[in-house]
Parts: C-alpha cells; sequence; structure tokens
C-alpha cells in the first residue's frame, strides 16, 4: 500500500513539470513581439494614454463627448471607455494598478 502511494507521488512530481510547461508553450506564440499603451487615469479633463514609442495622448476631450450615467463611477466608467476605445485598435487587457491599466497588441517581429 505504501509503495503505491509513493508511486502515484512521485508520478505526479516527474509529470507535473511537463504538463505545466506544456500548458505555457502553447499560450504564446514564440518570439511573439507586442507593443503596449498605458491608460493613466488623472480625472477625466486629464486622462491620458501613454502609447508606444512615449507618445502621450490627452483623451479629455472624447471623454466629454460620452454621457455618463447618474450614479455611476467616474473612473470606473470612463476607463472602461478608454479600454474599450483601445480594444476597436487591436489592443487587449494586460495589467492594472490603482491608477493606470496597462493593454498590450500583437505587432510584427522586426
Amino acid at each position: 500500500m505504501k509503495f503505491s502511494v509513493y508511486l502515484i507521488i512521485a508520478a505526479i512530481v516527474v509529470w507535473e513539470p511537463f504538463c505545466i510547461g506544456q500548458g505555457l508553450a502553447a499560450e504564446t506564440a514564440p518570439g511573439q513581439v507586442y507593443e503596449y499603451v498605458t491608460i493613466r487615469w488623472a480625472g477625466r479633463d486629464n486622462t491620458h494614454l501613454i502609447r508606444p514609442g512615449a507618445n502621450v495622448e490627452f483623451i479629455g476631450p472624447q471623454l466629454r463627448k460620452v454621457v455618463r450615467p447618474d450614479r455611476v463611477d467616474e473612473r470606473s466608467f470612463y476607463m472602461n471607455v478608454a479600454m474599450n476605445g483601445l480594444a476597436k485598435e487591436g489592443y487587449e487587457f494586460a495589467g492594472m494598478t490603482n491608477d493606470e491599466i496597462v493593454m498590450k497588441r500583437a505587432v510584427a517581429k522586426q
């Protein structure tokens, strides 16, 4: 009985790294290159995008055109509007902090 338990544990220990490695390898293409954009919340009028190449774009004028419903959190609403705009450009969510959302998109290798 003890031998079979040890055999099962040994099999799991040996097999697990192989399974984890396969899962990660299938997730991303080898050598894939990404570009990133950061959405920085600084109030509706001063929220800006930091685009690839260190280009900064203030998006307050675009955000002012969108009507925020009553009782909806300003920050969450406008950050979502910005994310959806970037998603239309091919970006997808990559990470976030309290005041920033980072998005990425795949680009051709250079």
